[in-house]
This record gives C-alpha cells, structure tokens and sequence, in this order.
C-alpha cells in the first residue's frame, strides 16, 4: 500500500489479502451510468456484524470518483455529497425518521463496521481494522415513478462523509471486461465440524454460518474456517419439501435452494397463540438472494425492498411505490431451526419484530432488529408453479395450501356437512392442546397450528438491499 502526499509517495505497509467473493466485477471493468462512461479503479471490502460487503472505487469520464457497492448480488452506484454537518451516529434510531436536505429519509441501519482489505487506486487513505459506524438511511418514496435512494454516512472519514445513490443492475450498467466466471480460481475451504468431526465444504465464499450434514449443529464460520469455529447444537433435525441443492426456475431466472429456516411467531398481546412457516434462501449468480416463503395461506416470492415505505400514522396500512397496503399482523418472530449456508450469522432463537401489510396478493413486510429495519416485497405463487419450477410433481399433494381447489368429484365423504364439522371440530382441540410457547418444530408440525397468517417476507433482519450496511 503507497500513499501519495502531494508528489511524494510513502509506503505504508501491506493490506490483508483480499477474499474471494465470487464476484463477477473486477478492477478496469468499465460501463455507463447515467449516460457517462466509468471504469472500476479500486476495491474496498468492509466487514460488519453479520457479514461482509464490497465498495467499489468507480472513475467517471469526467475525472470525478463515484462508489458502486456490491453486498451479495445487489448493487447501489452512489455520489459523495458536499461537506455538511451531520448528527452523530448515536442519534438515528433504527426505524426512524429523518431529514437530510429537506428530503425524507428512513434509519435503515446503523451498524460497527472495519475495513478488511482493499485493493487498486483509492480516493482516501483506509486504516486497516479499525472500527467505526456506518448508517443507511432509506428514502420513504411512495411514487412509483421515482427511484428509491439510498443515502449512507461513513463515520470512518473525518467530517463523516455522506453519499447518495440508486440501486442498479448489472445489465443495466453494460459494463464489459467483466471477471470469467468459467476461470474462476476455486479455493478450497473444507474443515471438520467442531462438534462431530464431519468434513464439511462451504459451497459460498460469503458463507458466515452454516450447519452440520451430519449432527445439524449450527457452525460460526464469520471469523473464516482457520478461526475458532462456535457451534450450537439443534435438536432432531426438520426435513424440508424442497431440498438444500435443488434447482428452480422462477421468476425467469434459475435459483438454487441454499438455505432453509422454520420461523415461529406470537402475537405479544396473545402469548398463547403460535404460528410457523419456512424460508428458503435462494441464490442466483446475477441477481443475489431472494426467498421462497412456505405458510398456511400459500407460497410466496419475496425480495428485500430497496425504498422505505411511507407508513400511515396509525400504523394500519404502508404505501410502497404507489401502492396501498393494508396491515394484516403485527407480531413477534423467531428462528427455530435451520439448515444450509447463509450470508449472515444465523442462529436458532433470532427474534424480530414483524408487520405483514397485503394488498390482494402483493405483500410488504417489515422486520426490525436491535441493528437493522427490513422493508420486504413480493407476492404469492401458486403452489403448481412451486411444483414445476423445482420438478416436485410427485410431492404437488404436500405442496398445496390455501391455493388449492375444491373438489370436484361428487358423491365422497369430504362434502358431507358432518364430515367437515369434525374436522373442524379435531383441528381447534389440536391447537388448544399442542399450541404452546414451547412447541419445538424438530418434533411437532408448527407450521400448521394456527391457520390464516401470512408469512413475513423478510428473513432475520439481514438486508440484501444492496445498500453500504
């Protein structure tokens, strides 16, 4: 690493290696934003609590610098803006809102973040290790013609610097001299698990936290596999319908199941009252990580939402890029088992608070954390399209839920009035006799105790929204 002061050069000591995150840019990798030619010049990889991201150094054809930040396959290309003073960092509480040139802004994040390693030609001299707070505001646009903006302020830089920017797409970049997937150095990773011994092989780069093929023990992997590798151990393991590994087309696009979560939800003011429902975590080289949701009123897609919904004073309904959504629960949500690779550490027993909003089958949901608010968007899916996309046709009968038709045969026992009164009647004393603040999903079938609730769609309060973190 040299520093340039004036025309001298000093240098000043070696930067830790880069990490390998698998991503498609690379340094002199060059595009258009905005209808101005830039080339990637320099590479800054952060770490924060649950995680990691890259801020690349862009150089615009008119001598200015720009950052395109890469957090998981979601990008945001951002400007510095002018010098302003700014609140410390203590003061934007997630949630929040606030004002920064007049313009209405979200506390989407406030996290301790390091800078790790960098690379190339670099606007400001980075100090390797050193801790200090990064916050991303959200803007609260609720027109449908106008971009979501994401605003961050870097408490690392003396007067803290703030940027402003729009989440973009690789395509839309047309950028060239692009990394070749295909040469692509595979590094291996493999270790033992720290509580049975099994070898183990994290498939992602990003993976921070993953669990055990053989004892599902939950492993730590956020300080790398030559760290201290923490475990916790899981009870009697969960068997999801769509198998870790598989492939789906979806959406247009082919993702492939990389995690699995079984999440439980009370309603505070009815502790008696429990819920459950699975999350996978899909993965796709070019557009990041979305989430296949599995509840009882059907199958969802859902994506973390760049803006911040505009939310009514009474909390009853969220407008999100013109659209109206109406709130259909508030409750608490914990993680009770998983399975596969994450990006952040997940862990059993992570609670958030949660509100699902819908309008018909559009769904907004938000997830709130000590560190971080989760504003999510998708919709529902039928659970034939779940079916196809994953090539599941032999389990269609154990994929259907509130999507399904009624029969249409006549003359069976399931369209006698008595028969379906015992039904109901045997479904209401399971729920009052199996329901309790104890119900262990590696045991019972949680997912099917309380009828009517719609999944959240954000995933543990860790946002892939492409945003500085």
């Amino acid at each position: 690493m040299v520093v340039r002061e004036g025309e001298v050069l000093k240098r000043i000591g070696k930067m830790a290696e880069l990490f390998d995150d698998h991503s498609p840019l690379q340094l002199q990798a060059s595009g258009t934003w905005n209808g101005q030619g830039f080339t990637l010049v320099g590479r800054l990889q952060y770490k924060y609590g649950e995680g990691t991201w890259t801020e690349w150094n862009a150089l615009l054809s008119d001598g200015s610098s720009a950052t395109l930040s890469e957090d998981n396959g979601a990008y945001v290309f951002s400007l510095p803006l002018p010098q302003q003073a700014v609140a410390p960092a203590e003061v934007f509480r997630i949630g929040a809102g606030t004002a920064i040139n007049g313009q209405p802004f979200s506390v989407a994040s406030n996290q301790q973040v390091a800078l790790i390693s960098a690379q190339g030609e670099l606007p400001h001299l980075p100090e390797l290790g050193r801790n200090f707070a990064m916050v991303e505001l959200r803007s609260q646009s609720a027109d449908a013609r106008t971009a979501a903006e994401v605003l961050s302020i870097d408490y690392g830089r003396t007067p803290p610097q703030i940027s402003k920017g729009q989440t973009v797409l690789l395509d839309d970049l047309k950028l060239s001299g692009l990394r070749d997937a295909s040469g692509k150095e595979e590094k291996g990773r493999s270790f033992n698990c720290p509580n049975c011994g099994a070898s183990l092989s994290p498939l992602m780069a990003t993976t921070q936290s993953m669990t055990c093929s053989a004892c599902h023990s939950i492993i730590d992997l956020s300080q790398g596999v030559a760290g201290e590798l923490k475990h916790a151990t899981q009870d009697e393991p969960v068997q999801p319908l769509i198998a870790l590994g598989s492939s789906g087309m979806l959406q247009g696009a082919e993702w492939q199941v990389v995690g699995y979560q079984h999440r439980m939800g009370h309603d505070p003011a009815d502790p008696d009252e429990h819920f459950g429902w699975d999350e996978y975590l899909l993965f796709n080289s070019k557009r990041g990580f979305t989430f296949l949701v599995d509840s009882t009123e059907g199958w969802s897609v859902v994506k973390p939402a760049t803006g911040a919904p505009v939310v009514s004073s009474n909390g009853q309904s969220a407008t999100y890029l013109g659209t109206r959504y109406l709130l259909k629960e508030s409750y608490q949500a914990e993680t009770n088992y998983v399975l596969g690779e994450f990006y952040w550490q997940v862990s059993r027993g992570q609670r958030t608070s949660n509100r699902d909003y819908a309008n018909g089958k559009s769904l907004l949901s938000m997830e709130q954390s000590a560190q971080e608010l989760t504003w999510s968007v998708g919709g529902q899916i039928s659970s034939d399209t779940v079916a196809q996309a994953f090539k599941l046709q032999d389990k269609k009968e154990l994929l259907q839920r509130a999507d399904v038709k009624p029969f249409a045969a006549s003359g069976g026992f399931w369209l006698r009035p008595d028969f379906w009164v015992f039904v109901v009647i045997v479904l209401i004393m399971l729920s009052v006799t199996t329901c309790s603040s104890n119900c262990d999903p590696a045991v019972q079938d949680c997912s099917n105790y309380v009828a009517g609730r719609t999944a959240s769609g954000s995933f543990g309060g860790f946002s892939t929204g492409g945003g500085h973190k």
